[in-house]
């Protein structure tokens, strides 16, 4: 990018249209009307087309025709049309393999390890569920009760055990080759999932191991008692086995959906867990269930063509070269673009859709390869996404809790959270340890990309 090219920031406009909307509904909802969930009653597809429309006023010098012909050409590029298609295989695979799949892999292995190391158990079934169905909310959903259920059984604290299912499920959804996040991150930034995917480990997986340890210092710390027992199939794993293992030989993910879909449709059928019937019923929820991150992804396809057509990304562009210089100021810089994002959305997937096109025109600018823009872009997100307040993961644990008439608040658990603090820990100690070396090819590969 020309250092001299300052681009105009009026061209950003509508990003502050939508975050004043949803912000301002979200605040005042969520703690000054008092609404549980505010922040998700506020409805962020309508936000978003009220910011579109603000950049379908500005710029006078187009016509009408002229910029909705420049925000087909945003929707109209083949990494968001591939984005779309993984979305909804992604959410049809959620529908087939269900609620008791997840289940028997947390009843199977506390089944299997002592009551005293039921919380770490608690910490790496979260792991392993949310990398296998990649959603981080659909794993909480679903681990969060049995965790209540080990609370009771063996006396540990109960913000110690929904902060451990929390940060397992943000573990997953920062690796899983089919969570919404990796394949926004992926398409937006140009790279493969696998590569993608083996950048993310080398820092989750350290960040991992040392939650994992504290976890156990706390739990030999604590008076504990009595045993957590619960129905599992062994069976059904296979699904989710197949999707972690394909994903990680490298198969594409659609072909790895696919046999996943597959599978879980057979195991389900045959063992009489469901009708074929309602498996499709099952299917159809899944892909519906996909709705609002689709047309999120589109709107703010069309936002972005705009605002680049417009000058907004070479003004925000010229912003972030003064402030950070560097490879490693770039990543820097990519991961706080993000982090503003996810704090001013509470999702982690709008946030990475949102900074993904800037980012992108970052990698190439800053020397930086497709595989770590997409990993930074992802690890950043679910670092401040598990320990919003107003966090979607946040709420639906903390209403999990209350179904079951228990009681705990966010602010309980998040002293507790410490996968997303080892996590930012890695990521930084990553970036000034490796963040400034870049082999040649990698560097072209982000040029011609």
């Amino acid at each position: 990018m020309d250092e001299t090219k300052r681009g105009r920031f009026s061209a950003l406009l509508p990003i502050g249209v939508f975050l004043i909307l949803y912000l301002g509904l979200g605040i005042t909802f969520e703690y000054i009307l008092g609404i549980d969930m505010g922040f998700y009653s506020v409805p962020i597809v309508v936000t978003f087309l009220c910011a579109v429309l603000t950049g379908c006023i500005q710029n006078r010098a187009l016509k009408l025709d002229q910029k909705l012909e420049i925000m087909a050409k945003g929707v109209g590029d083949k990494n968001i049309l591939t984005m779309i298609f993984i979305f909804l295989a992604a959410g049809i695979f959620a529908g087939v393999v269900g609620q008791s799949s997840a289940e028997s892999v947390a009843y199977f292995m506390l089944s299997l390890i002592p009551a005293r190391f039921a919380v770490a158990v608690l910490f790496a079934v979260s792991c392993f569920v949310s990398t296998a169905m990649g959603t981080s909310c659909g794993t909480i959903a679903l681990i969060v009760p049995i965790s209540v259920a080990v609370s009771d059984a063996s006396g540990f604290s109960l913000p110690l055990c929904v902060a451990s299912v929390i940060g397992g499920a943000m573990f997953g959804d920062n690796l899983s080759f089919i969570s919404d996040t990796t394949i926004a991150a992926c398409n937006t930034q140009g790279c493969k999932m696998r590569d993608k995917f083996i950048a993310n480990f080398r820092i989750a997986l350290p960040a991992a191991i040392v939650t994992l340890a504290v976890i156990l210092l706390v739990s030999f710390r604590a008076d504990i008692s009595g045993a957590v027992n619960g129905d599992y199939s062994l069976v059904e794993l296979i699904p989710y086995i197949i999707v972690l293992i394909g994903g990680i030989a490298g198969i594409n993910v659609f072909i790895v959906l696919i046999a996943g879909i597959v599978s879980g449709a057979v195991i389900n059928i045959i063992f009489g867990q469901i009708g074929f019937t309602k498996l499709l019923g099952e299917m159809g929820t899944g892909a519906s269930g996909m709705y609002e991150t689709i047309m999120v992804t589109v709107l703010v396809s069309t936002l972005c063509g705009l605002m680049r057509a417009y000058g907004g990304f070479d003004a925000l562009l010229w912003l972030i070269k003064k402030v950070f210089k560097g490879k490693r100021g770039g990543q820097i810089g990519i991961g706080i673009l993000v982090t503003l994002m996810d704090i001013a959305t509470a999702n982690n997937t709008v946030a990475i859709v949102m900074a993904g096109p800037i980012a992108k025109e970052m990698s190439v600018d800053y020397g930086i390869e497709p595989k770590r823009s997409a990993s930074l872009l992802d690890t950043f997100s679910c670092i401040i996404q598990g320990i919003l307040p107003y966090g979607a993961q946040m709420l639906y644990a903390v209403g999990a809790v209350a179904t079951l008439g228990k009681s705990v608040t966010a602010f309980e658990i998040i002293p507790f959270m410490f996968y997303p603090l080892f996590l930012l820990a890695a990521t930084l100690i990553y970036i000034a340890v490796a963040g400034g070396k870049a082999k040649k090819e990698n560097l072209d590969n982000a040029a011609v990309l």
